[in-house]
């Protein structure tokens, strides 16, 4: 596949692609004759990996130590396990600290409510 067939399938765009490439995150893709990239579908699948972890925070740091750890094959098991699960407790703790921002925002919303029907003209914190 082309980079726009795959930015398309991806829905991600190819400056993303070339850089995510450029940072060591995608390597050893295919080039035709002419030299235009040619990803598999292993590729893809490892794009959307990429842009997974990306979404929820990962940085290139840490998916480009992933990668490495990847490369080096099953010795790597327990590092690539303990990198992963080091991120999940992160993400953990931000999803925590989400849910009590969206608690706090609810209720808020929930007291505007109640002011507005009742026509109250201040709130307090």
């Amino acid at each position: 596949m082309t980079i726009s067939e795959v930015s398309k399938q991806c829905n991600i765009s190819p400056d993303t692609l070339r850089y995510y490439e450029k940072e060591g995150l995608i390597t050893d893709i295919n080039r035709t004759a002419g030299g235009v990239r040619d990803y598999t579908e292993q590729d893809c699948k490892q794009i959307e990996f990429i842009k997974c972890m990306r979404s929820v925070g990962l940085s290139i740091e840490v998916l480009r130590k992933y990668f490495e750890l990847f490369k080096k094959g099953k010795r790597t098991l327990k590092a690539r396990r303990d990198l992963l699960a080091t991120e999940r407790e992160q993400l953990h703790t931000r999803l925590t600290e989400l849910q009590n921002t969206l608690n706090r925002l609810d209720y808020k919303i929930s007291v505007y409510d109640k002011a507005i029907k009742s026509k109250t003209k201040e709130l307090k914190f």
